[in-house]
């Protein structure tokens, strides 16, 4: 996370005083382990429920979600501030829709959805980051583009992963095909990584979809990028390395979350209309980074 804010330009001086403070991060994923770096200076995880096994405190039996959170908000305070997430003072919404395997089935997550949906004025939650996707029969496809469509439509500033299954054209994965949401990829997926235990690099989504949409809209650093681990290591709290568009999708909801807490008036698409501006181009096709890689002082 010290490199991916040097990327992104986050270390400016007129980005700093903004901490994503008020904002709430809804974080639809495989849970979260009460990290201290959620717990510390105070207890930023606003909500939790889990669709998959009902049961009632947060936890992470994958570690994925706990990888999110931490770059959505984590405070760094186990690593002394290196290892922040990009807005330390959001508070996150979390919500358990696959399971220990990393797996999920439609029913939990539209229930996830539409609890988000339904209690979003009472987190004050304004972003939903789906770090997930799927090629799916169409209908399910279509179910889930319509269930982020509807978190759209309600106000929420839905970010969802183009997937990891690029270089191909069409590669993007459900619900990064709605065209209303932002859609993000890896604006480094040139470097190999180890995804799944498998050795891959070009792996970013690409568009266009089905519907001959462009997406992604936005890229962001997706390779090794390190954040909170879902366990103690002698006792410790740790971090861990994780690669994929899914670390990319909550840099992003990271840096929506500074936005917000600057214009806490702007709508969802005055948010996404803003990625024009926010963005430097990498020179590469509208189909592999959308604006280009977000450049958060200039976004903000």
């Amino acid at each position: 996370m010290d490199s991916v804010r040097a990327s992104i330009h986050g270390n400016k001086p007129d980005v700093l005083p903004y901490t994503g403070k008020g904002v709430g991060i809804a974080v639809l994923d495989t849970g979260i382990f009460p990290h201290i770096d959620f717990l510390l200076p105070i207890n930023r995880i606003a909500a939790f429920r889990d669709f998959v096994y009902r049961n009632p405190g947060p936890y992470d039996d994958h570690g994925h979600g706990t990888h999110i959170c931490g770059i959505c908000g984590g405070s760094g305070a186990a690593s002394l501030g290196r290892y922040r997430g990009i807005a330390p003072k959001s508070h996150l919404i979390v919500g358990k829709i696959l399971d220990r395997r990393g797996n999920g089935n439609l029913p939990d997550i539209l229930e996830g959805v539409r609890w988000v949906i339904a209690t979003m004025s009472l987190y004050h939650t304004r972003i939903l980051n789906i770090s997930a996707g799927t090629f799916s029969p169409r209908k399910a496809d279509s179910v889930l583009v319509q269930a982020v469509n509807e978190a759209w439509e309600a106000g929420l500033v839905v970010v969802a992963a183009a997937g990891n299954n690029g270089p191909a054209p069409m590669s993007v994965t459900a619900p990064g095909t709605s065209q209303k949401i932002i859609t993000v990829g890896s604006s480094d997926d040139q470097k190999p990584v180890y995804i799944h235990g498998e050795k891959i690099s070009g792996f970013s989504g690409r568009g266009p979809t089905s519907e001959q949409v462009s997406k992604p809209d936005v890229t962001a650093p997706g390779c090794y990028i390190m954040s909170c681990n879902n366990r103690l290591f002698n006792g410790r709290y740790t971090y861990t390395p994780r690669s994929g568009t899914s670390m990319s999708t909550a840099i992003v909801s990271g840096c929506i979350a500074l936005l917000l807490e600057k214009y806490p008036s702007m709508t969802n698409n005055d948010v996404k209309e803003r990625l024009k501006d926010g963005c430097q181009d990498l020179g590469l096709d509208k189909n592999h980074q959308g604006f280009g890689l977000i450049d958060l002082a200039r976004f903000l």
